[in-house]
């Protein structure tokens, strides 16, 4: 959490963060902001010392409202520096960082986060350290970075916020199978009223709607992979397949609060009318694993260790895995979990690596969501939920949701 940061960046041997850009779709800089209309600024966090934010004099307002300290740039003679540098947006962002190091007696170790263009912030950050040779330009292994490692612990504010972004999910994902229900089959696949097959498009615009209605959105986009696409984890679905019966589906859906806040991230598979043999017992293993892995976590545990038991699972019902067969494009392909928070994959990691040294931990948040994917068999099946680990040391899916894979047609 943010009163963990100095003592992080202590550990790091930081004297400071810079955070680059906006004030939304930007999870550093919204980590301090919240998310606000703030189209750019720079922030600013000294080692012991408050976060303090830098903004255009337009959007002053928005940056009170954040409750930070404020500057104004026009406390350092921007429109001076504008003019000095004949309009230059790399040579006046250089300076403006110049004279607030400057004022702040900022020297030793910065790390930096956020959003710029790439060379243009290359460009920027070289000439600061060239201006002030007391400066080093820090950029931290995103995973091990310490606003990562401070974000990795969630207050009870953030808990609700990422529940109630659970609430509208599942909501939407019920709006789904109830509109898929209503609809007529022609052929083996879902049509509409007029008799036109309804496709994997169209359900992503309802979904977009019903996000939207609800106060969310939608900026990474929704896995809707129907078959053969169901076997590739991250394929996202093909918007012109038309839906048909009897074949898996896997719908993910990981929305936001509404300009890049809090995430929430959450997988079925489904079947409409019926499921094959063949489906139902590649099922039937995913939820055994789901469920037995969920209800082993351990407080002060090693993530890694849940990766293991999810390998040992699925090798022992016969099934191909990552570590088994480091190459396989079938069986069980990546890891069990991630941490989520505001970005939909976040530290703590679960990959079993030697490096990795992540601890399940009281007041994490964090994915639970084995999967098995056979494209060449037409079939892909993964079960997710985002839990958090309480203090009393449970897991708790933090909004349930049923884990049918069959949906039942009524007019068939």
């Amino acid at each position: 959490m943010q009163n963990d940061l100095d003592q992080l960046m202590q550990d790091a041997d930081l004297e400071a963060l810079l955070i680059f850009g906006p004030a939304s779709h930007n999870a550093d800089m919204v980590y301090f902001t919240d998310v606000r209309h703030i189209s750019w600024g720079y922030l600013l966090k000294q080692r012991g010392q408050p976060a303090i934010h830098f903004h255009n004099p337009m959007e002053r307002e928005e940056a009170v409202a954040t409750g930070l300290a404020t500057r104004s740039n026009n406390d350092f003679e921007i429109h001076k520096i504008i003019e000095k540098s004949g309009g230059d947006e790399n040579r006046t962002q250089t300076e403006l960082l110049h004279r607030i190091f400057k004022e702040y007696q900022i020297s030793g170790r910065v790390a930096v986060y956020g959003k710029y263009a790439m060379g243009l912030g290359l460009s920027i950050l070289r000439g600061l350290e060239e201006a002030l040779p007391s400066v080093e330009i820090v950029g931290e292994n995103r995973n091990g970075s310490v606003l990562m490692r401070a974000r990795m612990s969630k207050s009870k504010e953030e808990i609700e916020r990422i529940r109630r972004m659970g609430q509208i999910t599942t909501s939407v994902i019920g709006d789904v199978a109830n509109f898929l229900t209503a609809l007529d089959v022609r052929d083996d696949l879902l049509v509409d009223r007029e008799g036109q097959p309804v496709t994997v498009g169209d359900i992503k615009k309802k979904i977009n709607l019903w996000l939207a209605m609800r106060g969310a959105e939608n900026p990474i986009g929704t896995i809707f992979a129907i078959g053969r696409d169901a076997g590739i984890p991250h394929s996202a679905g093909n918007d012109a397949d038309p839906i048909p019966i009897g074949q898996p589906i896997v719908f993910d859906l990981y929305p936001c609060e509404v300009g890049g806040g809090y995430f929430y991230d959450f997988t079925r598979t489904w079947s409409l009318g019926y499921a094959t043999d063949e489906l139902l017992s590649v099922y039937e293993d995913v939820l055994d694993v789901y469920q037995t892995v969920s209800s082993s976590i351990l407080p002060n545990t090693p993530c890694s260790k849940y990766q293991d038991q999810t390998c040992d699972l699925f090798e022992a019902k016969g099934h191909p895995t990552i570590r088994s067969s480091p190459k396989t494009t079938e069986g069980y392909v990546h890891s069990l979990a991630h941490g989520l928070g505001l970005d939909v994959h976040e530290a703590p990691i679960f990959r079993s690596v030697e490096s990795n040294k992540d601890l399940v931990t009281p007041g994490m948040v964090f994915t639970i969501e084995p999967g098995l994917y056979y494209p060449e068999r037409g079939m892909g099946v993964r079960i997710e939920d985002t839990v958090q680990m309480r203090p009393d040391g449970q897991v708790e899916i933090l909004v349930d949701f049923p884990k049918d894979l069959v949906l039942k047609l009524p007019r068939m």
